[in-house]
């Protein structure tokens, strides 16, 4: 389930460059997974396990509410800005932070 474009937002996981763009549950629990890989906290393993027991819109809803809430706590949920391209977090690797310099003629 994709969200709305307004409802979409960018979230900075920790030692990755580029912004991740969060536009569906799928991509809010992929993101999660790899925050709690690289931050050991108990209550990232409870949003984690609550993201994948959603099952219906308002458990989607209360869920990504709590994992907004969560990045917002952590420093995490960038602000929306157009000069910093985001990447969905289901098509992100960790080592795809590689910059594009070469200039077309």
């Amino acid at each position: 389930m994709t969200l709305p474009f307004t409802r979409q937002f960018d979230a900075q996981l920790p030692g990755v460059a580029a912004a991740i763009r969060i536009t569906s549950l799928y991509d809010a629990q992929v993101f999660t997974r790899r925050w709690v890989i690289r931050n050991k906290d108990r209550n990232l393993k409870s949003l984690l396990r609550t993201l994948e027991r959603a099952n219906s819109a308002a458990r989607i809803e209360e869920a990504m509410d709590e994992f907004k809430r969560a990045l917002a706590a952590h420093a995490l949920l960038s602000p929306r800005t157009s000069a910093s391209p985001a990447i969905s977090a289901s098509h992100a690797e960790p080592e795809a932070t590689a910059t594009h310099d070469k200039e077309w003629p």
